[in-house]
């Protein structure tokens, strides 16, 4: 990848958990997407959205239950309609295999802090900071890209102010909540990046 991509760059390893259905087209190329599953330590699964180019996927035969790797970055996506998040998350990939054989959930992403952090406490009495980061992507768009931070590291992403540059290490993890729409309650996911090690990057 080129020096703008090692700004935002995911491995990923999981079981497919549908075929690749038709999303859109872009410049006259066609975009497919599948969900693909990845275990925790924990047993939890995090089913993920991987949105991938036509000419991508014709020589290989991706198949509900097949082992995928896949190279890429994560993309977030403005969602205008009135249903549905409003934050899109996803991963582009650029590159997919059938090798490995374990599961692997890896993101690196270095960008601007675009909101104020926000330190909180959780009922469990554990420290979490929640970072809204805007990270560089070519002809001058950039994806805001929620990410969470916990314990020591939350309380230090705390100090930090609008505008700095920061890169981090973590997982994408996706997570159900209930939300209530004119008295009717809609389960949905949210997408964010859990955190493992994080870092303010020093001006040149």
């Amino acid at each position: 990848m080129d020096n703008l991509r090692e700004t935002n760059k995911v491995i990923l390893s999981g079981a497919v958990a549908g075929r690749p259905l038709y999303s859109h087209t872009s410049r006259d190329v066609e975009f497919f997407t599948f969900p693909l599953e990845i275990a925790r330590l924990s047993g939890n699964i995090d089913r993920l959205n991987i949105i991938a180019r036509r000419q991508l996927l014709e020589n290989l035969e991706i198949e509900e239950g097949c082992y995928l790797t896949v190279l890429g970055e994560l993309r977030s996506f403005n969602n205008k309609a009135e249903t549905g998040n409003k934050l899109i998350i996803s991963v582009f990939a650029r590159e997919l295999s059938f090798e490995g054989d374990c599961d692997c959930n890896s993101v690196y992403l270095t960008g601007t802090l675009c909101k104020t952090p926000n330190l909180r406490t959780t009922p469990m009495g554990r420290d979490i900071c929640d970072m809204m980061l805007a990270v560089n992507r070519h002809y001058g768009r950039s994806d805001y890209l929620p990410c969470i931070a916990w314990g020591l590291k939350a309380r230090e992403a705390a100090q930090w102010d609008v505008g700095t540059v920061i890169s981090i290490e973590g997982r994408i993890q996706s997570r159900r909540y209930i939300k209530t729409i004119e008295g009717q309650a809609y389960e949905k996911t949210a997408f964010e990046v859990s955190v493992t090690e994080i870092s303010k990057v020093q001006s040149e």
